[in-house]
């Protein structure tokens, strides 16, 4: 464990490097619309502490909004790019994705053998998981809204500050072809979204912003000393590893990059 600890703090340094604006290149695509039937959960709002805890930043506050109870499937992002043939493999451009977008599908409408329609799609880009939401009228979560439902264990809201959960969490990252097990294979969480641990990695709205406080986030300034300088301070525990390794993930990517264990999953503004 320390070796891999040790490997994550080099690829967050690393990524402290690199400034990337996604919205300086975001597509500019029309997309159609279609259907999908996913249930989208209320989560209230209110205030979760982040692991990094620096300074003044003790804790953070999501307002309510609705998330989709489980990932995206390779079946829903199939419908996407038969209403969106912009979006196929053979058509997309490089500077939305890389070499390894939809990888293992044999054609453009062809899902991989031996790999569920059920089965978290990954292999997409932010940039494609984003026009994949917009096409739904929804967005990616917020690091902070993910990190927000993914404190609560299956009986409360908040199981931070459980060794059981920790563990758990702990053990799920070392679940091997993850993007070949169905979605909501596992139990429900406290507000009844699968799929949080146990599955594959989530792209968030703003997977690179995890050099900034949750104060600055609002504000739009970046403390890019808070994770270079702090994180292997800050990473003591085991609860503050579990959720070091998920930003240490998301810090180590670009937009355009498609992973084989990183998915998504939509959310909507509550405006009423």
């Amino acid at each position: 464990m320390k070796n891999l600890f040790f490997l994550l703090s080099l690829i967050f340094v690393v990524s402290c490097d690199k400034k990337v604006n996604n919205s300086s290149i975001e597509p500019h695509l029309e997309l159609v619309s279609f259907e999908i039937q996913v249930k989208m959960v209320e989560i209230p709002g209110g205030y979760y502490r982040p692991f990094f805890d620096i300074d003044s930043i003790k804790e953070v506050y999501v307002s309510r909004f609705f998330m989709d109870e489980r990932l995206v499937t390779n079946q829903e992002y199939l419908n996407f790019l038969i209403a969106n043939p912009q979006w196929v493999k053979s058509n997309i451009l490089s500077l939305y994705a890389d070499d390894n977008y939809l990888k293992n599908w044999k054609s453009d409408f062809e899902i991989p053998e031996g790999v569920s329609l059920q089965a978290p799609v990954t292999n997409v880009s932010w940039y494609a998981a984003k026009a994949f939401a917009q096409s739904l009228g929804k967005r990616l979560p917020t690091v902070d809204e993910w990190e927000y439902v993914g404190v609560a264990d299956k009986s409360s809201p908040n199981a931070a500050d459980n060794p059981e959960f920790t563990n758990y969490i702990l053990a799920s990252y070392k679940t091997g072809e993850r993007y070949k097990i169905p979605v909501k294979a596992g139990q429900s969480n406290y507000y009844g979204i699968y799929d949080m641990y146990g599955s594959v990695w989530e792209w968030t709205s703003d997977f690179n912003s995890v050099m900034m406080t949750g104060e600055s986030r609002n504000s739009n300034i970046k403390n890019e000393n808070l994770f270079c300088a702090g994180a292997s301070l800050t990473a003591t525990d085991l609860k503050n590893y579990a959720a070091f390794i998920r930003f240490a993930m998301r810090g180590s990517v670009k937009a355009n990059y498609c992973i084989n264990n990183l998915g998504f999953r939509c959310v909507k503004d509550i405006t009423i």
